[in-house]
């Protein structure tokens, strides 16, 4: 086994050495690169298959009780100073690893059959490659500068990724805005690194958190200063993992191809910000106030993304949304200092999630059939309904996707889910009382979505509503520019020839089901949808016993086990349970029986609907005081620059240009008329002394 771990490299490397041999045939050979289209695909996916298989060969050595193992070397050293890079694997490392290439690998099958007629199909692979070597080398990185190296290296391959169809202006809007607002969150991360270093001394997790406790416990440093410090290493995850206020890029991300939407949102990207918070949980598990911030700023999060995603219709944009309050689950829990339970859930909702993502793209491939390129229709649930009977594999894992996030036992996500809001409620009933509404709220926004989408009678070719929907983009065109009406060829599997050739054909009037390349993913992610939060039953957690804080020991975990209460279990289970139910039945009277009018309902309580609508207007607060003020500013800026900045140097020339004009009649070499001036400079002082 100690070989596994010597060669344990070579997880981050293989990804890159695909992405780099796929990246060089495109920049040197580009038309035969691009013709061999699926050998590039085989060569990429391969690659990863064998990055997984050696992740999963570490994972059940650690589950067998292999020490953790560190390989560094010297990488920079100054007099004291001495920097290394490596590896390291241990439980969190394992565990990481497995669900990065797992899900890596079934998105890059997907991948395959969505993309099928695009383009880009070889750089897209070449992207999602480099993505994933970027994610798997952040998890291994055994220190915080490491770890900054390749997060930033993530946050590249997104805006990458999100901007891949860089022509349609709302991508390449969408991933400058990710780039920018990641940037904020990054800065933060960043002096909270070198604060923690000028502080501590050292970049080892363990270490830093160990003397910020002992400084702070001498006074060395105040407590404030460590409250600070810890907050602001905080930012890095509140931008990569889409917590508020820095959350407003991740529905925007939804322009790139739905598979880098499916990897960004279970995976990779959004994981990557509560693997930091985990990592560096002994920092911050010994400043009490920075919990308390990462705890409220996760369940504000949580009740924020949920209350937008319930009047969202475009698809995508919906599990943006839910992926943004799963996300505030899991900071809450962090918060709480629900350690395991936190990384319980993001293991389960990596699996649900890039389930319901890849669901999506597979409704949209099957709407394009009939509505054509066109994202204000391909992807909007008004013009759905019925596809279950068109696309059954689709429906089917799409509903399981559904009773897994929206808490239902005995899927994944209620044994995950609970074991978070039972944490949150033994530390602060208030945030509890927070998770469990929204627990409500997400399972009737995500039934909403399925009902809309898959139940009811098709409304794909109504006229009616493709007419109202095009005037509604064309009035919010006319607000804004950031809407692109024209028919965008590449958010499906189609090019763009096959429009016309589609549009008059007997298939032109119904969707159909995606090729197997597209299904086989969503059924394989269907099984631990359904059957992984089995490892985590308070019954017997064996999740936690794997998974525990690096300041506890396996015995004090198994003495909490062993303190388990039953009617405690099922006090809380079937209060979240009974909140879930009730949100279904909503969705059902409203989307499926059509026994309550929604519309009737937000009419009521228009202001509210309005603020849900308009996602609580913070995009529209952060376009008027950062985009448009800091424009304000910079024209402020410009006119300093050349009035005064310029203006100065202007001055400085002006007065070079008439001194020198001056000396030229003074200069003119004749010796008599330097004399005249000798002889009038000593009248002049002669007159002035004798004066005086």
């Amino acid at each position: 086994m100690e070989v596994i771990y010597q060669y344990a490299w070579l997880i981050p490397v293989l990804p890159l050495l695909g992405a780099m041999l796929v990246g060089l045939g495109l920049i040197s050979i580009n038309q035969v690169t691009n013709r061999l289209r699926q050998l590039n695909a085989v060569v990429i996916i391969s690659l990863m298959g064998a990055s997984m298989v050696l992740s999963s060969a570490l994972l059940w050595s650690q589950i067998q009780g292999h020490a953790p193992y560190l390989q560094t070397l010297e990488w920079a050293a100054a007099g004291n100073f001495h920097l290394t890079m490596g590896y390291t694997i241990d439980h969190l490392t394992a565990l990481m690893l497995v669900i990065v290439t797992t899900v890596a690998v079934l998105v890059m099958i997907y991948t395959d059959g969505y993309m099928a007629h695009d383009p880009g199909y070889v750089r897209f692979y070449a992207y999602l490659s480099l993505f994933g070597s970027s994610m798997l080398g952040l998890v291994v990185s055994p220190n915080l500068v490491q770890v900054y190296i390749f997060w930033e290296l993530v946050g590249m391959c997104s805006y990458l990724l999100v901007g891949f169809w860089y022509d349609r202006k709302a991508a390449a809007d969408a991933c400058q805005k990710a780039f920018v607002t990641n940037r904020v969150g990054d800065f933060g991360l960043l002096l909270g690194i070198l604060g923690l270093f000028w502080a501590t001394g050292s970049f080892d997790f363990m270490v830093m958190g160990d003397r910020l406790s002992n400084l702070v416990e001498t006074g060395s440093i105040s407590n404030f200063l460590a409250i600070v410090l810890a907050i602001l290493v905080f930012l890095g995850p509140v931008a990569k993992s889409a917590q508020f206020p820095l959350h407003v890029w991740l529905p925007d991300a939804m322009e790139g191809p739905t598979p880098i939407s499916a990897l960004i949102h279970a995976a990779t990207m959004v994981a990557a910000g509560v693997f930091l918070i985990a990592r560096m949980y002994p920092v911050f598990e010994n400043v009490p106030a920075a919990m308390n911030v990462i705890a409220y700023t996760g369940a504000f999060t949580a009740f924020l993304g949920a209350t937008i995603a319930i009047t969202q219709n475009d698809i995508k944009k919906g599990l943006a949304y839910s992926t943004i309050s799963q996300l505030g689950y899991m900071v809450m829990a962090m918060g709480v200092g629900a350690y395991s339970a936190g990384l319980f859930h993001l293991m389960t909702h990596a699996y649900f999630k890039a389930m319901l993502f890849l669901g999506s793209g597979s409704v949209i491939h099957g709407m394009e059939a009939v509505v054509g390129h066109d994202p204000v229709l391909a992807q909007d649930m008004r013009l759905m309904g019925g596809l279950r009977k068109y696309m059954p594999v689709t429906g089917f894992t799409f509903l399981i996707g559904c009773l897994a996030i929206a808490g239902i036992p005995p899927f994944a996500g209620f044994w995950s889910k609970d074991e978070i809001l039972g944490a949150a409620f033994a530390a602060n009933p208030f945030l509890w009382f927070i998770g469990w509404l929204t627990a409500g709220i997400t399972a009737f926004y995500m039934f909403r979505m399925y009902f809309s989408t898959f139940e009811g009678k098709f409304r794909g070719n109504d006229e009616k509503i493709k007419v109202k929907l095009k005037n509604a983009a064309a009035a919010l065109a006319q607000r804004s520019d950031t809407a692109e009406l024209t028919p965008n060829f590449g958010p499906g599997a189609m090019k763009k020839g096959e429009l016309s050739s589609h549009s008059h054909d007997s298939h032109s009037h119904e969707p159909h089901e995606s090729p197997w390349t597209m299904s086989l993913p969503l059924v394989v992610l269907a099984v631990p949808s359904m059957l992984i939060g089995l490892v985590g039953t308070p019954y017997a957690n064996y999740f936690e016993q794997f998974i525990f804080p690096p300041s506890e020991t396996l015995a004090e975990v198994m003495e909490k086990a062993a303190e388990f209460d039953p009617h405690e279990f099922y006090v809380m289970a079937g209060s979240s349970v009974a909140v879930s139910v009730v949100g279904i039945t909503l969705a059902v009277l409203m989307y499926l029986a059509r026994k309550i009018d929604p519309s009737a309902i937000a009419s009521k309580i228009q202001p509210l609907y309005d603020l849900s609508l308009n996602k609580w207007y913070f995009d529209d607060i952060y376009h008027r005081v950062f985009v448009l003020g800091l424009r304000r500013v910079a024209r402020q800026v410009m006119e300093v620059d050349f009035r005064v900045v310029d203006g100065a140097v202007n001055l400085t020339g002006f007065f070079t240009l008439v001194s020198g004009e001056g000396l030229k009649y003074l200069e003119t070499g004749r010796v008599q008329f330097y004399a005249l001036i000798v002889f009038g400079a000593v009248l002049g002082l002669v007159i002035v002394f004798g004066v005086t």
